[in-house]
């Protein structure tokens, strides 16, 4: 049961059918996950309320956006500006099937991480778009369920306006003009990937994403209530525990 771009196999069209992890899906044993080795219980990234942003304790907010930046590379956000109705929709939306292996599609929906090079498959499924300018992408978006493009477009919309808001505290706190970092990157890509990982039989043995770096300039992660991401910092793994209506922001390696 391998996937590949013939049989058009996602994670989650097996992961209720079998009670293994198959061969595909099954790492070395030097490279499997050891939750022994997590920090679970004591430190984790720190959370930044963004509500007095624009007001009298900016400065205050500001060094911890240059204490987040120069010693995690990750932080979380609260009172972001994003409607909660809006993230809960986003969080409803429908799996739906526009698979493709050919990475360089702008709208895809497939798995692992690219099934026809790959040794070891990831165990997770996504649905790839991008979002910016909208206008040039929302045609290829799936068109079900009906509400789909609606709810995807004015998610982004709304995380777009919220990184660069982040990319003016960050260029802040690095002592830069506000908008130098903006400026500096010009048209701004954006793109999504909302990730599924299906219930696995045998989690001791694979993972859903291992350890990397973002090649892009910032990640905007909203995640549900399942805790699955790690953070390494200072040589061990750290377990973010997910904070209702808060996103995670993970600095990519433009930025670095």
């Amino acid at each position: 049961m391998a996937a590949s771009a013939t049989s058009k196999l996602l994670v989650s069209d097996i992961a209720s059918v079998v009670d293994h992890v198959p061969s595909n899906y099954v790492r070395p044993i030097s490279d499997r996950p050891n939750m022994s080795e997590v920090e679970t219980s004591g430190e984790t990234i720190p959370l930044i309320d963004l509500q007095d942003l624009h007001g009298p304790n900016r400065a205050d907010i500001i060094n911890q956006f240059a204490h987040a930046c120069s010693s995690y590379g990750f932080f979380q956000i609260k009172n972001h500006g994003v409607p909660e109705e809006t993230i809960k929709r986003m969080m409803n939306s429908e799996r739906v099937k526009h698979y493709s292996a050919d990475t360089k599609k702008t709208t895809r929906l497939s798995t692992s991480f690219n099934v026809c090079k790959e040794k070891v498959s990831n165990w997770r499924d996504f649905l790839r778009l991008h979002c910016y300018p909208i206008e040039d992408f929302i045609n290829e978006w799936p068109s079900t369920p009906l509400s789909f493009r609606e709810v995807t477009a004015e998610y982004a919309t709304s995380v777009r306006a919220l990184v660069l808001t982040l990319l003016e505290a960050i260029s802040e706190s690095l002592g830069l003009p506000k908008d130098r970092v903006s400026k500096t990157l010009g048209k701004h890509g954006q793109h999504m990937a909302i990730n599924y990982y299906p219930p696995c039989p045998q989690p001791e043995l694979t993972y859903g994403l291992p350890g990397h770096k973002d090649a892009n300039l910032i990640t905007v992660l909203l995640q549900d209530d399942v805790s699955g991401l790690q953070v390494f910092k200072d040589d061990k793994w750290v377990a973010v525990k997910p904070v209702p209506n808060t996103f995670i922001v993970n600095l990519g390696d433009q930025m670095l």
